[in-house]
């Protein structure tokens, strides 16, 4: 995917970002609890989209990172999984 593609699809993705070679995305949460349900979340999206993030987690913080190797870049795949993530967010939090 061209990086231009790739602007347009971020432009309705709040808070993803171009970041070496791959998108990604910082999430906020108010306690443990909360980031691991979040957590849960994305594995069972990953699962059903055979699309696995680089997910890195502490007490109340997440970070996504989506690209796909087989293309060595983004694929539109990552940003579908994106999406499916933003939907996971209550409105609050997105």
């Amino acid at each position: 995917m061209m990086a231009a593609q790739i602007q347009q699809h971020l432009a309705v993705l709040p808070g993803w970002a171009l970041q070496r070679g791959a998108i990604e995305k910082q999430f906020d949460f108010a306690n443990y609890t909360q980031t691991l349900a979040f957590v849960n979340g994305v594995a069972g999206i990953a699962e059903d989209q055979d699309h696995h993030p680089e997910i890195n987690f502490t007490y109340n913080r997440c970070t996504l990172r989506l690209d796909t190797h087989s293309v060595g870049g983004i694929s539109l795949n990552d940003i579908i999984c994106a999406a499916r993530v933003e939907a996971l967010l209550p409105v609050s939090l997105a």
